[in-house]
């Protein structure tokens, strides 16, 4: 295949930003702390495998996960270090599991129960989940936590390797729900220490960042890896510079010039006021620029232009200033000169959170992956597979 990819629209994750981010995130917590790289759903849509070497490079000591899937593809494409999977599993499914050598989360002793019995041979690995106020999984009370350690005590081919909670509201300047699940915990957890070996873990990003003297055994660094910040509210109080690591970029396919009163797109929702320059490029709501998006800007040439008139499933359409070229390069987020479409911006264009942003960029567009502002990978999953690639499209 000549190419890696055939359309000109494709991301870019800055490889040299996630290594500083996880690197600022150890020097933050102390050289005592473990950092676990949170690389599920395909590492908030950045690319999973490289941003797990990439995460391990500059000092991560394990992976986690939301799915077994996920931890499987991990392993498939050689990575040795512990994962965890942090979301439900099926009892049914712990061969897998133990064959792979992947921890699974527990989230209650019938679960415990329930896969103890399909364990054939081997160890099954397992944190327990302890709810403390999330309202998702885990045990609730001392007595069921102990009477899981009881329970995996008694059967040789069952170990809880650790413990872990998630707090609602870490990234809220309101920390008293906060404190009330970490006390909570911290009681929980007391008798955990019991056990010998036991991980205690119950840091997401916002916790690390902010309180990093409660992380116990291990931060979970999900959303500040990336270079986002967990939310708008503590952005101001973050202790250190996250670098963004995901941009997103196209270029104009066709560019004319229309008459005033001429319609734009469907349902001829836009009408030009007078002679306008008009651009196409090759990205829809079928690569996650959705439709709510209409009416925001991109850059072209470090200026900001409009999107105008509804945007299509495959394409949509920039009001230039002036006539350009087609092969013009267009950033919808990223930098170009002076001007910056940040992650945070488009998330409040869409009334949302800077997390799903990433993750709703679809694997249709395929991902460039640079070190030292060089394309090292790109990754088309159309194609099933990674090629290298010396220059840019």
């Amino acid at each position: 295949m000549g190419n890696s990819f055939y359309r000109d629209t494709w991301a870019e994750i800055d490889l040299d930003a996630i290594y500083s981010n996880v690197k600022s995130m150890k020097n933050h917590i102390g050289e005592n702390t473990q950092l676990i790289a949170v690389v599920k759903a395909n590492a908030y849509g950045h690319g999973d495998a490289e941003v797990a070497k990439t995460a391990l490079e500059a000092g991560a000591e394990m992976l986690a996960v939301a799915f077994l899937d996920e931890a499987v593809v991990l392993r498939e494409a050689g990575f040795e270090v512990p994962i965890l999977v942090m979301g439900a599993s099926r009892p049914a499914d712990v061969k897998i599991a133990i064959d792979q050598r992947i921890i699974l989360t527990a989230p209650s002793l019938e679960w415990l129960t329930e896969a103890e019995k399909n364990i054939q041979k081997g160890i099954l690995s397992v944190h327990l989940k302890i709810d403390t106020g999330m309202g998702r999984l885990g045990v609730r009370t001392e007595d069921e936590l102990l009477q899981a350690f009881k329970f995996a005590e008694e059967k040789p081919n069952v170990k809880i390797e650790g413990i872990f909670t998630h707090f609602a509201t870490a990234d809220e300047l309101d920390t008293a729900y906060f404190n009330k699940q970490y006390d909570v915990f911290a009681a929980m957890a007391q008798k955990a220490a019991d056990y010998d070996g036991v991980m205690i873990h119950c840091g997401n990003s916002a916790t690390g960042l902010r309180f990093p003297e409660k992380l116990v055994h291990a931060v979970r660094l999900g959303i500040s890896m990336y270079g986002l910040s967990p939310s708008m509210e503590i952005k101001p109080e973050l202790p250190y510079e996250l670098k963004e690591a995901f941009s997103l970029h196209s270029r104009l396919v066709h560019v004319k010039k229309i008459s005033k009163g001429d319609k734009v797109s469907y349902g001829a929702t836009y009408t030009a006021e007078k002679d306008e320059w008009i651009g196409t490029i090759p990205i829809g709501y079928a690569d996650g620029w959705v439709r709510r998006l209409k009416e925001s800007e991109v850059l072209i040439d470090g200026e900001r232009m409009p999107i105008v008139g509804r945007i299509c499933m495959d394409q949509c359409m920039i009001k230039l200033t002036s006539f350009k070229e087609t092969g013009t390069k267009v950033t919808l987020i990223g930098r170009q000169k002076e001007e910056c479409i940040s992650v945070d911006e488009v998330a409040e264009r869409l009334e949302t959170i800077n997390y799903e942003v990433p993750c709703t960029i679809t694997l249709r567009v395929p991902r460039m992956f640079l070190k030292n502002k060089s394309i090292i990978e790109v990754r088309n999953s159309l194609f099933c597979g990674v090629k290298n690639l010396t220059d840019r499209p």
